[in-house]
């Protein structure tokens, strides 16, 4: 469960970001702050996974708030001014959304703080973290666990997410997933496919065996693949 409190002076904000979280399982409301000190008279005591963080607000601003924290939480900014993005970027937020914002983009912020940590590195030495993210698929948003995908196949302008008896259609290209996945368990093969690591049972030639599922190996990924074996 993903634990998160709304700091914004608006009491519509609120209402609009209550309602998209509602929408999302495994996200829980811990707190309304109508100003930066109450935000931080409860981060006194409290703890959260999560801040949605307005920037125009009396007494202390959002940003001012946020440098007096040691060890913030995550943090998605809500906000009508788009020209401090850079800031909060440089404050090393999550996303930046400008309000109006829609709930397909405020699904993508989700997606991207929860899925923030990403490798730039190929290993083949698995670690033990996966991470949760939303998809969306026959106009449902499915919540995703990394650990359960067998591969990706890009489709289209669209990707097939494989599982071991199942499939989602997602509407984000296969360059979505190669930043959004930690290098540590998935290997893109194929201009094509992204496979889960340890999903492997046997690699034959140019194929790659997946639960019954057979992924070819393209030319110019073929180095990568057999790091894996040849160490």
């Amino acid at each position: 469960m993903t634990s998160y409190i709304i700091i914004d002076d608006e009491p519509l904000a609120h209402e609009i970001i209550e309602e998209f979280c509602g929408m999302l399982p495994h996200l829980e409301l811990k707190k309304n702050c109508y100003n930066a000190l109450d935000a931080m008279a409860f981060l006194n005591t409290e703890s959260v996974d999560l801040m949605f963080l307005d920037l125009n607000m009396p007494k202390l601003s959002g940003f001012e708030f946020l440098k007096t924290l040691i060890n913030p939480p995550k943090v998605i900014v809500t906000t009508a001014y788009k020209e401090f993005a850079l800031e909060g970027y440089e404050l090393n937020i999550s996303d930046y959304l400008v309000k109006p914002f829609s709930f397909e983009r405020f699904v993508k912020a989700i997606n991207k703080t929860i899925g923030s940590e990403s490798p730039t590195i190929i290993s083949n030495s698995l670690s033990p973290e996966h991470i949760n993210f939303f998809v969306k698929g026959d106009k449902k948003y499915h919540q995703i666990k990394s650990e359960d995908i067998l591969y990706i196949e890009a489709y289209g302008n669209y990707t097939k997410l494989y599982f071991e008896d199942s499939y989602i259609v997602s509407h984000e290209s296969i360059s979505h997933y190669i930043s959004l996945l930690s290098t540590n368990h998935f290997l893109r093969v194929h201009k094509s496919f992204i496979i889960a690591l340890d999903r492997i049972r046997q690699i034959e030639g140019n194929i790659i065996w997946i639960s019954g599922h057979k992924v070819p190996i393209g030319r110019t990924y073929k180095s990568l693949v057999t790091k894996l074996y040849n160490t």
